[in-house]
């Protein structure tokens, strides 16, 4: 008996911690970018008065002429920083972010640091721009007051009530080395300015409420890696870990990784886009979702032309 008891007792710890090593790898919906939305939209005569292509994660589509995309529909989490504008009646389009064949069989999502032409009556403007993918909306068109806060049209973060314990993806990149970033924001002459510019990965688990119109929010949990160097060949089953709790204290804390360091803005119960509030950090139950991936580590307008990232394959871990 006492054999019996200690075989059993052995059987039940080894499957206790089998069960705790094993792994479950979720693919984010539409996060192996083999399906894409394309768009032909012909800007203003004032402008280029060009057809120019522009993409949107999604089911598979072809979508001519100057309308507005509507994100989140047929259970597509993603938003990119293509856009199609109006600005005082002329139609505009900004695309930095495209599918790209990986080999025979598969595709890849492309994300370029680019300065973007606007010419219109006879002045050529330029605007630097980030190729960017994450989870969330983007209201088009995109109007005028965009230029001034571009984050003001969009809407961070997707409803989500699990703990993931990482996000996983395979990527690649090419990063300038470089000490200088530009400055562009609808001017006809870029300055360079002191900065190092660079590729990131960055997910939020965040709980929020809504009191009297504002959105608050506690962090939840933090995921964060920014990528220096030219990575020239693919890594695969990359893994960026999500930190619970306050991890202002952790030893490779970082200050770009606190509360409040980006703009995010969401939608409120009125209707109206409003910023949303990190009060604080927690270990609750999370309610929303931030996922960001971007070619450039800056505020919009500013970054290192030239700059690429690629990736593939965004799953999560539990």
């Amino acid at each position: 008996m006492k054999k019996i008891g200690l075989t059993i007792l052995t059987l039940l710890v080894t499957f206790s911690v089998w069960a705790e090593q094993e792994e479950q790898v979720e693919p984010i919906p539409f996060g192996d970018f083999e399906q894409w939305v394309v768009r032909y939209i012909t800007e203003s005569k004032l402008l280029s008065g060009q057809t120019k292509t522009i993409y949107a994660i999604g089911p598979t589509d072809t979508i001519y002429g100057a309308v507005p995309f509507y994100y989140g529909l047929n259970g597509n989490p993603w938003s990119v920083s293509n856009a199609y504008a109006r600005v005082m009646g002329l139609d505009k389009v900004s695309g930095t972010t495209r599918p790209e064949r990986r080999d025979s069989t598969g595709w890849c999502c492309r994300m370029d640091c680019k300065l973007e032409d606007v010419v219109a009556l006879k002045m050529d403007l330029k605007l630097q721009i980030a190729g960017t993918i994450f989870l969330g909306w983007t209201y088009e068109p995109v109007p005028l007051k965009a230029a001034n806060d571009p984050y003001s049209i969009v809407d961070f973060g997707i409803p989500f009530t699990r703990k993931p314990k990482a996000v996983q993806l395979d990527y690649k990149a090419k990063i300038a080395d470089s000490d200088t970033i530009t400055y562009a924001k609808a001017v006809a002459h870029p300055k360079l300015i002191p900065g190092r510019d660079c590729a990131e990965i960055y997910i939020y688990m965040q709980k929020r409420w809504e009191e009297g119109g504002k959105i608050y929010a506690h962090r939840v949990g933090t995921g964060y890696e920014r990528i220096w160097n030219d990575i020239p060949e693919w890594v695969n089953n990359h893994r960026v870990p999500i930190r619970y709790g306050d991890i202002t204290q952790q030893p490779d804390y970082k200050d770009y990784e606190g509360l409040n360091q980006h703009k995010f803005r969401t939608m409120n119960s009125k209707g109206n886009m409003v910023k949303v509030n990190e009060v604080g950090y927690s270990d609750e139950e999370p309610t929303h979702m931030v996922l960001m991936i971007s070619s450039g580590c800056y505020e919009a307008f500013i970054g290192h032309d030239g700059n690429t990232f690629w990736v593939d394959n965004v799953c999560l871990v539990y």
